[in-house]
Parts: C-alpha cells; structure tokens; sequence
C-alpha cells in the first residue's frame, strides 16, 4: 500500500463526512453534551421549551407546535403518518426514491389505508398529474412529500405540490429530514399540515431527536388516531404542554447539543446563511468532479445542495470498493448509490464543512483516481 499524500481531519481527529447524515458536527456541539441534566430538571425543561420555539421560527410557525419525539428521522415520519392520518382516512404517497418507499411501507405496517405516484428517482414530481390524481380521487385526505430525496439528492418542487394539494382541500404531509435548515420552507407561504425533520442533518446536531412542526388545530382533531403508545404526537405534546416534560425517558444530551447547533445555525444567519453555505460546497463539489470526468446523475436545475450522485467511472480499474475505502483513509466519507436508474455513489455536501473541506475531498478523490490507474471519471455513455 503506498503512502497517502495526505490525511485529512476534523479538529476532533475524525473523519469528514460527506454523507446524508449521521454529519461532521462542531467541537463545541459535541462539548454540550458533556453534562448531565435531570429529565424532571428545571433546566433541561427550560432548554426543551426553547429549543421546541425556536424550530417553529425556523417555518415562521405561527398556529403550529412543535412536538420532539426520541428516535431518529423515521420515527418522526412514522409518528406523522400513525397520528395525523386517521385510521379511516387515505394517504397519497409521492415516491421518487427510497424514503417515499418507506413512507408506503410504514402505512402498509401500521393499517393506513394509501396509494402511490412513482417516478423514476432522476425525475420530480409531476405536478399536473397529481392534480389529475386528486381531482379523480376525493376519498384522498392527505398527500405526503419528501421534500430533498437523498436517493439522489433530488429537489422536489414542494411549494407547487402544497398549491396543488391545497387547491384541492387536501392536507400536505413533508418529510423534510435532508432539507430543513437548509432550504426555504415558510408556512405563511407554503401551506402544509405537518413536517417532520431530525436533529442530524441540516441543523448540524447529533442523531437521537425527531420532530413534527403541525397545526396546532390538526393535532387536537388527531386526540386518538394513533396506533403505538410511544409514536402518539398528540399524547407527547399534551405531556409537554400540561408539565413542560418528556413522557419517557428523554435523550438529555442530544437534546443539549440540538440547543447548541441551534446557537450556531442562527449566529450563521438562519436559513439564509446555512443554504448558501451547502449551496457553495456543491457548486466546488460538482464543477470539480465534472473536472475530473465524472458526470452527476441530475441537472443542475433539480439538484438540491444536500447531496449529489455521481454515476460510476466506466474505466474497468474502477472498484467502488477500493475508491470508497482509500478516500475513507485519507480522511473523507462518502455514501453508495441506492439507485435503479444508473449504478452510482453519492457526496454530501452538508455538516460543518465549508470551502477548504470541499477542496480537500476533491484533492483526495484525484490522488485516489491517480493510484487506480483511472484517467477520467467520466460514465460509460460519456466515455463512449
């Protein structure tokens, strides 16, 4: 094995990630969890109370509450679908990838009854078609979205959905795990019932949290619709309402770095500052890899500055393997394809990195190219 040219780190000696989440987190995110708070503690619950206001800022939530469930993301999701969709009622699923699959699935587990739109994962969502769908079909009460589906990192139009879906009195469910924080998402403009998000990805804390921001007036009608104890959303946010506490056991410590994440994301200038930042490491990212050959899976116009696919080298010296493992050495982690469409791998481009991280990954992946034998990324259509 030759030496590498260089091992890059975060100031913490790990890795960068350039995954969908888990992320790179902050030294100082991680330090807020070196302290011990009583669940019952006054402090902690003025930490959660604030912490559950200052997400529903984040969509500009007036009439909305937020409501923290432990777990990650899908548990989110399916506390969603389990409490907000009643056990008589239907819900049109908008798949183009692996997380509306899984939103089909929980409704088929749980007993909701549904039906799904699918496109094909480099393709959005078809916006005159599901109007057709809606109008064709009104025992539907709910649609439910992924707004970034990090299948392939596709942007999918979630203001024209929620026009569409409120045009036709129907009620808009979000799955925004890969995109809050990070792209614009307003519910005085946007009208949607609930969206849920985790604490990991673009707020930049640590996996363990979940959260639904969702009407107020929808959660007190959804007083019973839930088919699990500990997914119920209205009997958690009643607990905290009434005593200003979690109904189990909370995970403290998570919750004290989402605080501390929440600390930076607004020194960074909100949403604003957190989107322009990701938007300027993907810009690095792609034009550097289209430098390189490779070419990404989507156009530029439904790319979303979470994360990018990138179809594989045609050249035969090409192992995913072996690329994945040398960049891991040299200090970057990447993330395989789960595509249909086209054999791939995927770069994220969220977390605490910037510019000089970006850079860096591109210099590992040529070094990594260099000792492979490999000339160009480019995909066998490109190469032919």
């Amino acid at each position: 094995m030759t030496d590498r040219p260089f091992r890059s780190a975060s100031p913490d000696g790990d890795p960068w990630l350039l995954t969908p989440g888990p992320l790179t987190t902050s030294s100082s995110v991680k330090q807020a969890m070196l302290h011990d708070l009583g669940s019952r503690d006054a402090r902690f619950i003025a930490v959660n109370t604030g912490l559950r206001d200052r997400l529903l800022r984040i969509i500009g939530g007036q009439g909305y509450v937020c409501v923290p469930l432990q777990g990650s993301g899908t548990f989110a999701v399916e506390a969603m679908l389990g409490t907000l969709v009643p056990r008589d009622g239907r819900v049109l699923i908008l798949v183009n990838g692996a997380y509306g699959h899984r939103m089909a699935r929980i409704c088929r587990i749980i007993g909701r009854a549904f039906d799904v739109m699918e496109w094909p994962e480099d393709r959005p969502v078809d916006i005159d078609a599901l109007a057709r769908r809606l109008q064709a079909e009104p025992e539907i009460g709910h649609v439910a979205a992924v707004h970034c589906e990090t299948t392939s990192g596709i942007l999918n139009p979630i203001e024209a959905i929620a026009r569409v879906v409120a045009d036709h009195g129907r009620r808009l469910l979000i799955d925004s795990m890969s995109a809050f924080a990070a792209l614009p998402l307003n519910a005085g403009q946007t009208p949607f019932e609930a969206v849920v998000a985790s604490s990991n990805k673009c707020l930049e804390g640590v996996p363990g949290v979940g959260f639904c921001l969702v009407k107020q007036a929808a959660l007190e009608a959804a007083a019973g619709n839930a088919h699990t104890l500990t997914l119920d959303l209205h009997d958690q946010w009643q607990a905290m309402e009434k005593t200003g506490q979690w109904r189990f056991t909370p995970p403290t410590h998570v919750i004290l770095a989402l605080a501390k994440a929440l600390d930076e994301f607004e020194a960074e200038g909100g949403q604003p500052g957190r989107g322009a930042r990701y938007a300027a490491n993907c810009d690095i990212l792609v034009q550097g890899m289209r430098a390189l050959g490779f070419e990404t899976l989507l156009p530029d116009s439904l790319q979303a500055p979470i994360i990018v696919t990138f179809k594989m080298p045609a050249d035969p010296a090409f192992d995913f393997q072996r690329f994945y493992d040398r960049l891991s050495e040299s200090g970057f982690v990447i993330y395989p394809g789960k595509l249909t469409v086209a054999p791939s791998f995927r770069i994220g481009c969220i977390g605490r990195l910037g510019a000089q991280e970006m850079r860096a990954a591109l210099q590992a992946i040529k070094a990594t190219l260099d000792e492979m034998g490999i000339a160009s990324g480019a995909p066998a259509a490109a190469a032919a």
